[in-house]
């Protein structure tokens, strides 16, 4: 897997149920939350390094006080910086050298009841502090103050922000999260509203107005007419000045949340070995949030699940097992040993069934149990072949027999191993392409030079540079027989738009090869076709789109893309024989069967939004190619 694909986010919250003297009490800190959100920010740090933020929430503070407290920090390091910063400024709220106790603990920031943590990789480009979650909607009605981050990505900005600038609004910055901001902010201004109607009709006044306010806001309301706008995969998650906590799931459960309660804690994890690691807690003591529902904490603690949109047809992303997900899961964990070890058949066949002579590897780090899979998948063919021979002996085997027959095994080394990180300063083309070519590094003399077959396992292949400019070459060093790269994933053809950093078609080799197909074979006819009938289907109402992108890939077979791949992907000069063997469809289901989302693969996207926005991508992509060839035939 290219390092530059990203997943988009991860999201993490604590509700203290108890009062803060308690976990002083009984955990010897009143960091407790604080604490353990940092804990399952670092075990999330996987779903996002390019920057990180928190907020905290105090109840029962008197008005000239804060409440709402918030980090932010761009950058690899910006847990690091985030945590820092709020444990300084506790530090400098401290006004003695005395620890904190019940009388001053109100006083220090980010030491409050209410806790949440996001970790972001941007999958638009846009980088800058402001664009780092969670963002923060300010009122001076408590109950009117949104702090919202999320794991997601939304087809339908144009759409939601024209609704916005209908109403009268006018947002400062065009993008999902500041849009979803104001369209909920707006709807829970609504909300305690109504909830002020209510206090004066009971004949209330001033501050127990106020009160009741706090207490009685329902979130249901407020996402019920928020959420249902949005075209997208997500979970978002939010707090609000008053105390109301809430993390809701996309309808079609595209992307992940877990969730955790007891008397002292309500916590929620974008993954399920984060609650596990930092609560100690077993696997089945943790909920999975059901699509299109809300975990909602209210100010009080009370906590409920409600559903706020109709759940609709299971696209769980079946990427996130494949690759972004911690491999720690008992679940994912078995689910890529499966992946590896169903392409047992594929590989021996492109070995010629060639065990004796055949070294299996895998590319680091995240193919590594898909590795054990096809080992054990190759290990059981192995033990097989030498009942088969013990048996066809017809007598008892001799000793030299039994040693003959049983040299017959996998073998497994680590031939590859990843050296170096790209630094991003080597800019000119020859000096940056030098270096990625050494990205990787091998382990000489592990296999017989031009005697052995060498097996690779990779969890996916997606653009393909990796193998051409590093991995390929460096791999030819050990001069095998025969390189075979194998793919736990199946052929990634189309772009996403969910929240994987993945929207463009020309950055796929699959569908490069495709391209170039078509134009050996003259069927470039198919390339202008398509892109008429995509330019129609874009016109069309988004619940009668078609994806016509699916019509580049129709005239081939997953082997003839593979062959041509092959042919672009080899490195010049390379003559080792490659061959490249992908899972299959069926392979994906089989393996993964509850995450059904497969659209990079099949092109079947979950909602009407994502199949608008692939039929733009290959018109965009043939219009960029018309434009180029006409700038270099003025030329």
């Amino acid at each position: 897997m290219e390092s530059e694909i990203h997943e988009d986010c991860g999201v993490a919250l604590v509700r203290l149920l108890k009062p803060l003297n308690y976990y002083k009490q009984k955990y010897g800190t009143w960091q407790y939350g604080l604490n353990k959100l940092y804990l399952m920010m670092e075990k999330e740090h996987n779903r996002g390094q390019e920057g990180a933020g928190l907020v905290s929430v105090k109840l029962h503070t008197e008005p000239g006080n804060e409440y709402m407290f918030r980090e932010r920090a761009e950058g690899s390091n910006a847990i690091t910086e985030i945590f820092g910063s709020a444990r300084k400024q506790m530090q400098n709220a401290i006004k003695d050298d005395n620890e904190p106790n019940l009388d001053n603990i109100r006083e220090l920031p980010f030491i409050g009841e209410l806790y949440m943590g996001h970790l972001r990789y941007s999958t638009t480009g846009k980088s800058g502090l402001k664009y780092v979650h969670p963002f923060l909607r300010r009122n001076n009605w408590r109950a009117k103050n949104l702090c919202l981050c999320g794991n997601y990505n939304m087809t339908n900005v144009d759409e939601v922000f024209n609704l916005l600038t209908e109403q009268g609004q006018c947002p400062r910055i065009y993008s999902d999260s500041y849009i979803m901001l104001e369209l909920m902010g707006h709807r829970l201004d609504r909300e305690v509203e109504r909830n002020f109607v209510d206090a004066q009709n009971l004949g209330l006044e001033d501050g127990d107005i106020t009160r009741y306010i706090d207490q009685n806001v329902l979130m249901e309301n407020v996402l019920k007419t928020t959420m249902d706008k949005f075209d997208g995969g997500y979970v978002v998650s939010g707090i609000t000045g008053s105390g109301e906590m809430f993390a809701m799931r996309d309808p079609h459960g595209i992307r992940p949340a877990y969730f955790y309660q007891n008397e002292e804690v309500v916590v929620l994890a974008s993954e399920r070995p984060v609650l596990q690691t930092t609560f100690d807690l077993e696997y089945n003591d943790i909920e999975e949030l059901t699509p299109g529902a809300a975990l909602i904490v209210r100010s009080n603690g009370e906590s409920t699940v409600s559903q706020i949109l109709e759940p609709k047809e299971n696209y769980a992303c079946s990427f996130e097992r494949i690759y972004f997900s911690r491999g720690s899961d008992k679940d994912i964990y078995g689910e890529r040993k499966k992946l590896g070890e169903q392409l047992t058949p594929q590989v021996l066949q492109a070995v010629d069934y060639d065990i004796n002579h055949s070294v299996l590897s895998y590319i680091p780090n995240t193919a590594e149990v898909a590795f054990y899979g096809l080992l054990d998948g190759l290990n059981q063919y192995a033990i097989n072949q030498n009942i088969e021979q013990i048996e066809s002996l017809g007598h008892l085997p001799s000793h030299d027999e039994l040693t003959n027959i049983l040299k017959g095994h996998v073998r497994s080394e680590k031939v590859a191993w990843k050296d170096i990180k790209l630094r991003t300063f080597i800019t000119e083309g020859n000096a940056r392409n030098d270096l990625v070519s050494h990205v990787y590094d091998i382990s000489y003399g592990s296999l017989e030079p031009y005697q052995d077959n060498l097996v690779i396992i990779d969890d996916s292949i997606v653009r393909g540079t990796t193998l051409k400019e590093s991995i390929l070459h460096i791999l030819d060093r050990l001069h095998p027989k025969k390189i075979v790269v194998v793919s736990s994933a199946p052929q990634i053809r189309y772009p996403d738009y969910y929240g994987i950093d993945m929207p463009r078609l020309e950055e796929f080799c699959t569908f490069r090869a495709a391209i170039q197909l078509l134009k050996d074979r003259e069927m470039t006819k198919v390339i202008e076709d398509t892109y008429h009938l995509c330019k129609a289907e874009i016109d069309k109402p988004k619940q009668e789109m078609l994806n016509r992108v699916r019509d580049i890939y129709a005239p081939f077979t997953v082997d003839e893309i593979n062959v041509k791949m092959v042919e672009m992907l080899r490195p010049n000069g390379m003559t080792t024989p490659i061959e490249i063997v992908y899972q299959s469809m069926e392979g994906l289901r089989s393996a993964v069967p509850d995450n059904r989302g497969n659209w990079y693969f099949s092109g079947h996207y979950p909602t009407p939004g994502g199949t608008k926005l692939c039929n733009q991508a290959f018109v965009n992509y043939v219009e960029n190619i018309y434009n180029i060839e006409q700038k270099k035939s003025k030329k």
